[in-house]
């Protein structure tokens, strides 16, 4: 034990030297603190932990005399001005006035439109109008389009019977997407007035028969081959009476009904009177389908793709592709598809990079009058303003 004690005894004098030199700092320090006029500013940032304050870090900065602390918090003392850089809070008050005082975007007119029906079993009948504008015109959104740039059209189907999907599709989908609603839909003008009013065009699916029938049925009111002609005119004056405000039709299945030139006529016929534009996505034969149409003299042309035949991203993305491809060779393409969540996603995304392409996405009516232009004698009123549009024909009817 005595060995031990006598060991400490060498540490005591550098002990209290050291404590010395220490001492001696802490003095001078504070006699340069009292010289400058004041303790040494300090920078602290703090949190709010469980409702009180807490200090996290804190340290010594070199100030001018007189300056005290200088705490991070949420307070701005002065404004901060960069060259080309506006505070935050005058961008965000000038983007709402702007918006104030923005105008309203154009909605469609209500349908249907005066002089363009008549009345029907469940509601008004499309009819040209006594000075000859056609329902398709009268009902074609205005597009500021060139005839001569490629030019692609997609139609979304199957609308109406799920409201998410629907919405979706109103949404989500530029407005040159043109909208398909089937006739059985609840509510199913006020979904046509939502998508008109958000600048869709809208058709009307027709259930036409197909190959397996009755086991496979489109529903009620479907247009049969073996039906007499009063029949199918009975059923097809339903399902037109439906709902207004749509430029035409697109079938809803029909192979069958598509490989019977006779009857298949006898409809484009019944449709053309009306003042209606047919698209079909060529389900049938198309060489009758085409014949139907010359016969009927009917504004028909038939879709290029079936865009979701197999209903994955990436099919998708190769028949928009080839869609593409074609309105380069053509002119124009036309797309249909249905509603899936996976189509209404893909084309939004690919309709995005369209244009910088070379190409134009235009309603189903623009290419309509490519294909197929009107020789009317009166100019047809838009939906904007009621102004003719008349569309160029360098490329004429490819089907």
């Amino acid at each position: 034990m005595a060995r031990l004690q006598s060991d400490r005894f060498p540490l005591k004098a550098p002990l209290l030297a050291g404590l010395g030199v220490a001492a001696a700092l802490i003095a001078g320090v504070a006699a340069l603190t009292w010289l400058a006029g004041g303790p040494a500013p300090t920078v602290s940032a703090s949190t709010d932990i469980n409702g009180q304050p807490a200090v996290l870090a804190s340290a010594e900065i070199e100030g001018g005399h007189g300056d005290g602390p200088v705490p991070f918090s949420n307070a701005q003392t002065e404004d901060v001005s960069l060259p080309g850089v506006r505070d935050t809070a005058d961008a965000l008050s000038t983007q709402e006035s702007a918006n104030a005082s923005r105008p309203a975007e154009p909605v469609a007119p209500p349908a249907p439109l005066e002089g363009f029906y008549e009345n029907g079993p469940g509601g008004p009948l499309p009819v040209i109008s006594a000075s000859g504008v056609r329902p398709d015109q009268a009902y074609a959104m205005d597009f500021d389009g060139a005839a001569d740039i490629p030019t692609v059209s997609i139609i979304v189907g199957g609308l109406g019977l799920s409201e998410n999907l629907t919405a979706r599709a109103i949404e989500e989908l530029p407005a040159e997407v043109t909208l398909s609603f089937a006739p059985y839909a609840d509510n199913l003008q006020t979904w046509i007035n939502r998508a008109r009013a958000d600048g869709h065009e809208v058709l009307l699916e027709l259930p036409m028969e197909p190959f397996d029938y009755p086991n496979n049925d489109p529903g009620p009111h479907t247009l049969l081959v073996e039906a007499s002609p009063t029949e199918n005119s009975r059923r097809l004056t339903w399902l037109l009476s439906r709902t207004a405000g749509y430029v035409g039709v697109a079938n809803y299945l029909g192979a069958r009904l598509g490989a019977a030139e006779g009857p298949l006529t006898e409809v484009f016929t019944a449709l053309e009177d009306r003042g209606l534009s047919i698209f079909h996505d060529g389900a049938g034969r198309r060489a009758i389908l085409n014949q139907a149409g010359h016969l009927a003299r009917a504004r028909l042309t038939l879709a290029d793709r079936v865009v979701d035949s197999d209903p994955t991203p990436r099919a998708i993305d190769g028949r928009l592709l080839e869609l593409e491809a074609l309105a380069l060779q053509n002119g124009t393409a036309l797309g249909s598809g249905f509603a899936y969540p996976a189509t209404v996603d893909t084309v939004a995304a690919w309709a995005e990079g369209l244009e910088g392409r070379g190409y134009q996405l235009a309603p189903a009516s623009f290419l309509m009058q490519i294909r197929n232009p009107v020789e009317a004698s009166s100019p047809a009123p838009t939906e904007a303003n009621g102004a003719a549009t008349e569309h160029a024909d360098p490329h004429g009817d490819t089907h």
